[in-house]
């Protein structure tokens, strides 16, 4: 399964998935339908709650790449149930249907300690995650993200644009990560499902 496969790093992992002989079938919920392909199943979301008793939620394995800006969400309530709640509530239901691993794209800086409150969801998240007891997790924390993306987002592109220039002076766990790096792992992760909890820092994506 993968959550948030009409963003930058979940495209690319849904791109990556179907072309992937280790890969018999691709569950992509989404709110607007995606291109047919024979491998995929794309099931149609509204607003309302995730269906809790459909058969899709039968997979192996999730990756987890449902992201949002403060300034899309509209306010913070709004933001906390796109970056936590959903993920949360998929990974919830994705167990009890029997997934055995989990793979999330976080951030560099998650902390559910953190006085950032972009910082503290996505700390919660991984809290909340652990706390439900997948056989594999991986936790996947970029910094800037590297690629092009469909939907504006002009602070990050600001950023993308400064650490180019300024990418042979930056500490390792701040230079730019390649979007398609991100999807790499996280797909192999999620294939290779190996045991116990596994984060990947910015530095270790590239």
């Amino acid at each position: 399964m993968v959550l948030g496969s009409t963003g930058l790093v979940g495209g690319l992992v849904l791109t990556k998935a179907l072309a992937d002989d280790r890969v018999a079938r691709v569950v992509a919920p989404t709110r607007k339908p995606l291109p047919p392909h024979e491998r995929l199943l794309n099931p149609m979301l509204d607003a309302r709650p995730l269906p809790e008793r459909a058969d899709w939620w039968s997979v192996d394995t999730v990756v987890c790449a449902l992201g949002t800006t403060m300034a899309k969400a509209g306010s913070r309530p709004a933001f906390y149930r796109v970056d936590h709640d959903l993920p949360l509530r998929a990974a919830e239901l994705a167990l009890a249907h029997g997934a055995q691993a989990f793979a999330l794209n976080s951030a560099l800086g998650a902390d559910p300690a953190s006085r950032v409150f972009y910082s503290r969801t996505k700390g919660e998240l991984e809290r909340d995650l652990l706390a439900l007891g997948y056989l594999s997790l991986t936790i996947v924390r970029p910094g800037l993200i590297g690629g092009e993306r469909q939907e504006s987002r002009p602070a990050e592109q600001l950023g993308v644009m400064l650490s180019r220039w300024l990418h042979p002076l930056l500490p390792p766990r701040y230079r730019l990560v390649p979007a398609e790096r991100i999807a790499h792992h996280l797909l192999e992760a999620a294939i290779g499902a190996r045991p116990g909890v596994h984060v990947l820092p910015s530095e270790a994506l590239n």
